[in-house]
């Protein structure tokens, strides 16, 4: 998955907690995010970069939790993020596991036919 198909995926599943997600497809909606976020605060437009931390707020939930879901894990793991620094350790370890090959019971195999 590109950066922009990532970035596109991402926002048409706004609130979509079901399904499984690329590896690719969330790590590229995290460069974005902070690449985004990083712009704004470099020019000084703080009261922005708030305003788009809140708008992406959910969609990096979501796709979080989809890629827990590409692991075969519940989405309730992301509570991991509410532990400072060992929780996010063990999320990023999490996310930069290969998926389960084959469908599993969040669904098909979302890397199906494909050659990323």
């Amino acid at each position: 998955m590109d950066f922009q198909t990532s970035i596109k995926t991402c926002f048409q599943k706004y609130a979509d907690f079901t399904g499984r997600a690329r590896r690719s497809e969330l790590w590229w909606f995290v460069l974005f995010t902070v690449a985004v976020n990083f712009v704004l605060q470099l020019v000084g437009l703080e009261a922005l970069a708030g305003l788009f931390a809140l708008a992406v707020l959910i969609p990096s939930i979501a796709v979080g939790v989809r890629r827990l879901h590409d692991l075969d894990r519940t989405g309730w793991w992301y509570l991991l993020v509410l532990l400072p620094v060992i929780g996010w350790l063990v999320l990023i370890f999490f996310y930069i596991q290969p998926g389960t090959t084959g469908e599993n019971r969040f669904g098909p195999d979302p890397m199906a036919g494909s050659t990323d």
